[in-house]
């Protein structure tokens, strides 16, 4: 971790009271030649956009073509990389399900869920992780602040899941844009934000006398919901007001950071820019800003800051 003022302190903070820094579309070469690079980077969440292909029922990684790979992630091992450097600070992965799940071509959570566990098993963080033998809502363990320290989960990814729907256009974000409210909701939109679930066939259960195996969504219940994204200068530039999500130590991922007024670049910004935008949504109680800064070094990218 490095560069960001308050970083001392936010290593001692739990994961909801931190703001950190992640890369958009990590997979694309002209960002990373390797996938590897994306994990050396520094930054503490890559997103991954992902189309489930129904003639080769396989998942597809890809910016815009739904039925071949076009990425950096040949030979990418995830796993292999975590072994390698087992103190690494927390990952997290946001998978964005360009087309939604196809359950009938055998594509849907469970599938999905199963992999995560087959390829990366005990090194997800998961929802049993953060629910413990207290809680039986992850919005209810949340609300507690029950995220562990952000220097404690060390070496461990947090894959999440932005399913959309069927025609691959993203349902509303926010009751912001569905009704036109200039609040955050009363309660998270179903549907949209969802911790992934990471499949534990014979694992760990969601506490005292829950069953053995997490599903990957709960699509129709918001009790389950903890992590929420958005356009930041959707966000800032139009003051709405924030603290809901960091008042419930709910997880907020700010994208496209570079808009938010003042603009800076999307790709080359200078530290001190990037340090100035990560204190601003930080402040406007992001959790993790995005943008196109595949460039700036690791001190950069591993920058942690408290939130506000």
């Amino acid at each position: 971790m490095g560069g960001a003022a308050g970083n001392a302190h936010a290593a001692s903070a739990t994961f909801a009271e931190t703001t950190a820094i992640g890369t958009h579309n990590a997979y694309e070469k002209d960002k990373y030649t390797y996938f590897a690079q994306a994990l050396d980077s520094g930054a503490s969440l890559l997103e991954l956009d992902v189309y489930t292909d129904s003639v080769s029922k396989r998942w597809r990684v890809s910016h815009s073509n739904p039925l071949a790979n076009d990425n950096n992630c040949e030979y990418a091992d995830i796993a292999a990389w975590h072994q390698l450097h087992s103190d690494h600070s927390p990952i997290i992965f946001k998978v964005e399900m360009k087309n939604g799940f196809d359950n009938d071509a055998g594509l849907g959570p469970d599938e999905f869920d199963t992999l995560v566990s087959q390829k990366l098993g005990s090194s997800v963080y998961k929802p049993s992780n953060l629910l413990g033998s207290s809680y039986s809502t992850l919005d209810a363990a949340a609300k507690t602040d029950a995220w562990p320290t952000r220097d404690a989960p060390q070496g461990q990814v947090r894959p999440r899941a932005d399913p959309r729907d069927g025609r691959g256009v993203e349902p509303p974000r926010h009751l912001l844009d569905r009704r036109g409210v200039r609040r955050p909701p009363a309660r998270p939109v179903h549907g949209r934000h969802h911790l992934l679930r990471a499949g534990l066939p014979g694992g760990a259960g969601r506490g005292v006398g829950r069953p053995a195996r997490e599903p990957l969504l709960r699509r129709h219940d918001p009790a389950w919901f903890v992590f929420f994204d958005g356009d930041a200068a959707t966000y800032v530039n139009n003051a709405y007001d924030t603290s809901f999500y960091s008042t419930n130590h709910y997880i907020l991922i700010m994208t496209d950071a570079c808009g938010a007024s003042p603009a800076i670049s999307s790709t080359d910004p200078t530290d001190a820019e990037v340090d100035a935008r990560l204190s601003l949504l930080a402040a406007d109680h992001a959790s993790v800003i995005t943008s196109d800064w595949s460039a700036k070094s690791a001190t950069v990218l591993g920058s942690v800051t408290t939130r506000n």
